[in-house]
């Protein structure tokens, strides 16, 4: 089954990556860690990356399912 997920980007990540938001379809998306794999395979993921699946933060290797928001977030630092 082909799975539709819509991934975002936000801050830094979207320069990075060169893009603010894109339509990833495969059948070989299972965790959000492929999600980026996929989506980004010549840009290694960032260390403290942070994500959430329909607006909910989750862990990398959470799972995802056909019809998923996928955002990336850096790292947020405090002040």
């Amino acid at each position: 089954m082909i799975m539709s997920i819509k991934v975002l980007y936000f801050a830094s990540l979207k320069d990075r990556v060169g893009r603010a938001e894109e339509i990833l379809e495969s059948s070989e998306l299972a965790t959000v860690r492929a999600v980026w794999h996929q989506a980004n395979p010549a840009e290694q993921m960032p260390a403290n990356i942070l994500a959430a699946v329909n607006m909910e933060y989750v862990d990398l290797d959470s799972p995802v399912e056909d019809g998923d928001e996928v955002a990336f977030f850096p790292p947020v630092t405090g002040g």
